[in-house]
């Protein structure tokens, strides 16, 4: 009887599981550049003495889902969108490089680019900084460009490049707040085929009515799990009383 008590028990610990990661990815349906993840089980026989009888099911690493968002137009300089595949390089909490696929910049009073978490953006040599300017462009390679203050509209300069990387998706792993990062913890070299457009934003890869559906199905198999474990409970208590009319 435990055998069918410990594989309900793993299967509604997992079925849980899966739910907060759609219900992140429903919470993150409207976030710019969100990448929805991917919950995926296996079932493992649990070692032990005799037969493999009691089966665990167990949580393969979240995996990201790579579909691109939609692009919308806003005609803002300082918003991006990453053309296909690719990332942009920006400074985690803790100080290390972190990947995004979210392009709604900004520039902090002090001259810092970021984006609209507060994450600052990665160029050729760390954080950018913006010199004061009248006007800043950023081209499709992820080249900064401005006219500096004072200076004539015709007076060009560049300044840094974005940091825009490529790696596989399957190597990275969510940090969370919309941020990845190598699972290895080595940042890869930029990629200059990854290009940009300037004025657009990606939308969320987020499905709401099929994320909708994922929850009602792993609420379903949960509730499904759980009478698995009365049933248990039932036909052991069932057994009991047979050996004791038995006896």
């Amino acid at each position: 009887m435990d055998r069918l008590i410990y594989v309900a028990m793993t299967g509604a610990r997992e079925s849980m599981r899966a739910q907060s990661v759609v219900s992140h990815n429903i919470a993150n349906a409207g976030t710019i550049g969100f990448r929805a993840l991917q919950h995926s089980l296996q079932s493992a026989p649990v070692p032990g003495w005799g037969f493999p009888s009691r089966i665990n099911a167990v949580s393969e690493p979240n995996l990201v889902d790579t579909s691109t968002g939609v692009m919308i137009s806003t005609g803002r300089n300082l918003d991006i969108a990453i053309r296909g595949q690719g990332w942009l390089a920006v400074q985690a909490p803790d100080g290390e490089e972190a990947y995004t696929r979210g392009g709604n910049l900004r520039v902090t009073p002090e001259g810092m680019l970021e984006t609209a978490n507060g994450h600052l953006v990665l160029g050729n040599g760390g954080p950018i900084s913006l010199p004061p300017y009248q006007k800043l462009a950023i081209g499709g390679d992820g080249q900064i460009s401005i006219v500096p203050q004072g200076q004539k509209p015709d007076t060009i300069a560049d300044v840094d490049r974005l940091k825009l990387v490529k790696p596989d998706s399957a190597d990275l792993k969510p940090l969370g707040d919309g941020l990845f990062r190598l699972k290895d913890g080595e940042p890869p070299a930029a990629d200059p085929s990854v290009l940009i457009a300037n004025g657009q934003l990606e939308t969320s890869n987020v499905n709401p009515a099929q994320a909708l559906v994922q929850m009602i199905e792993l609420s379903r198999h949960y509730e499904m799990q759980v009478r698995a474990m009365h049933n248990a409970e039932q036909n052991d208590q069932a057994a009991a009383r047979l050996m004791r009319m038995n006896g």
